[in-house]
C-alpha cells in the first residue's frame, strides 16, 4: 500500500508496521495506565485534605464504614500482649524499621486494629525481652485518630502464610483477614480496618500520617512523557516509510 502526497510517497513496509503497532500499542497502555493510578493517587490525597477538616466522630462495634482518614475516637482498652508488627518499612527519613499495630477491645464489644506508629530497628523476636518496650498499659481510655488502612505492598506476590504466635507477631504486609484469623475469636470492627493513632495521643512512636507514596501529579508526568512517546514513534515511523518521488526523466 502507499499513499502520495504531491512530490513524496508514503510506503509502509510490513515488519516496521507490525513492531510500530506493537510498540504503539504498549506505549499508549502505559499512558493509560498512569492515567489510571492519577485518579487513584488523586482520591487518595483528596480523601486525606478532607478528613483534615472533617469532624471527629465516635465509632464503636455497631457503627457503618466511615470513609478513610475521617478523624475518630474510640473508647476501650489495648490489648498488649497480642501485638503484630509490620516489618520491613521506612520513615520519611529513609530508615527502615517496623510498624506496631495494638488490638483494641472496644467497650461495648468488639476490637478495632490500633496503628501506635514507626519505630526505626528490627522487630523483636517473638516473647523476647525487647518487646517490652511495646507495652502499653490495659486501663480504659478514649483514643483518637484517624481512619486506616494496614500498610500494603505495591505487588502482593503469593499467598500470605498464616500469622501465628507467639506474640509480638512479625509478618510482611498482613492482610486485615490474616490478623483477623491470628485474633481467633475477636470481632473486629467493620467500620476501619485500622485507626491511625493521632501525633497528639500517648502511648504511640513515630506518626507522620500521609498518603503513601509520591504525589500524583507524578503519575500525570509519566502519562505525558509515555504518550510523547507514542507521538514520537509515529511520527518516526511516517518519516522513515516516506521518500521523495524523481521526477520522471530523472536517471
Amino acid at each position: 500500500m502507499s499513499i502520495r502526497v504531491g512530490s513524496r510517497v508514503f510506503a509502509p513496509r510490513l515488519v516496521p508496521t507490525l513492531v510500530t503497532v506493537a510498540l504503539l500499542a504498549l506505549l499508549l497502555s502505559l499512558g493509560r495506565w498512569q492515567l489510571h493510578r492519577y485518579a487513584e493517587r488523586k482520591a487518595l490525597f483528596d480523601a486525606f485534605d478532607r478528613g483534615s477538616d472533617a469532624a471527629r466522630i465516635t465509632v464503636d462495634a455497631h457503627s457503618p464504614a466511615v470513609p478513610r482518614y475521617q478523624p475518630i475516637e474510640v473508647h476501650g482498652h489495648y490489648d498488649a500482649g497480642r501485638q503484630i508488627l509490620i516489618t520491613s518499612l521506612s520513615d520519611a527519613a529513609g530508615r527502615v524499621g517496623y510498624e506496631v499495630i495494638t488490638p483494641l477491645a472496644l467497650a461495648g464489644g468488639g476490637w478495632l486494629l490500633v496503628d501506635r506508629g514507626f519505630v526505626a530497628g528490627t522487630a523483636p523476636a517473638p516473647g523476647a525481652p525487647s518487646a517490652a518496650a511495646l507495652a502499653v498499659g490495659d486501663e480504659q481510655r478514649a483514643v483518637r485518630g484517624r481512619a486506616g488502612e494496614l500498610p500494603r505492598p505495591g505487588i502482593r506476590l503469593g499467598e500470605p502464610a498464616p500469622l501465628a504466635p507467639p506474640y509480638p507477631v512479625a509478618a510482611l504486609f498482613p492482610t486485615h483477614a490474616q490478623i483477623a484469623a491470628l485474633l481467633g475469636d475477636s470481632a473486629l470492627i467493620e467500620s476501619t480496618p485500622v485507626l491511625l493513632l493521632d501525633a497528639r495521643e500517648p502511648d504511640g512512636f513515630e506518626r507522620d500520617w500521609k498518603p503513601g507514596g509520591f504525589p500524583p501529579l507524578r503519575n500525570l508526568g509519566y502519562a505525558v512523557q509515555w504518550f510523547a512517546l507514542a507521538l514520537a514513534l509515529v511520527i518516526i515511523y511516517v518519516v522513515t516509510n516516506t521518500r521523495r518521488l524523481r521526477p520522471q526523466g530523472t536517471p
